[in-house]
């Protein structure tokens, strides 16, 4: 009986050893989905930055376009507040002018028309035009330097003096 008390001292050494280790690796383990909890979360926070500066962004764009004057003399809006967002609005960009239709109603708005089925003008209207544009708006976060572009596109039917795409 005496030979094996000094092999029971060895093994309760051994579990004292394999416990440690066990919390080591448990610790890391632990430590390690934290760092990725913390990851995660700071990716989902870009996203949700991302989709309220688009949010702000398109926001901006309806508000400079609910009236044509931008259309007649494009510039640029920069700052235009939404929100908590500081929004940069481009000046639009007239990408191409086409004929309006002949009306095929009998309407007697003058201000309305109708294209054809193609969505082409042929013959046109006389003193109208329908103007393609392209309308860019930027935020930028000033602390992160995180920054989002947005495009919008617009047709509008404009008359045709002034010439509406310079």
């Amino acid at each position: 009986m005496n030979s094996m008390t000094p092999l029971r001292r060895q093994q309760r050494g051994a579990t004292l050893i394999v416990g440690l280790i066990m919390l080591v690796l448990i610790t890391l383990v632990v430590s390690s989905a934290f760092m990725l909890s913390t990851t995660n979360l700071k990716a989902v926070g870009n996203m949700q930055y991302r989709e309220e500066a688009i949010a702000a962004a398109n926001a901006a764009i309806e508000e400079v376009i609910s009236s044509d004057a931008i259309f007649f003399a494009p510039a640029a809006r920069p700052g235009v507040e939404v929100g908590d967002y500081k929004v940069d609005v481009a000046a639009p960009e007239c990408l191409y002018v086409a004929d309006v239709a002949v009306a095929t109603s009998n309407d007697t708005n003058p201000t309305v028309h109708s294209e054809d089925a193609s969505g082409k003008g042929t013959g046109g209207v006389p003193g109208f035009l329908d103007t393609y544009w392209d309308i860019a708006a930027t935020v930028q976060d000033g602390v992160t330097g995180a920054r989002v572009t947005t495009h919008q596109g617009v047709k509008i039917t404009l008359p045709d003096q002034p010439n509406p795409c310079p």
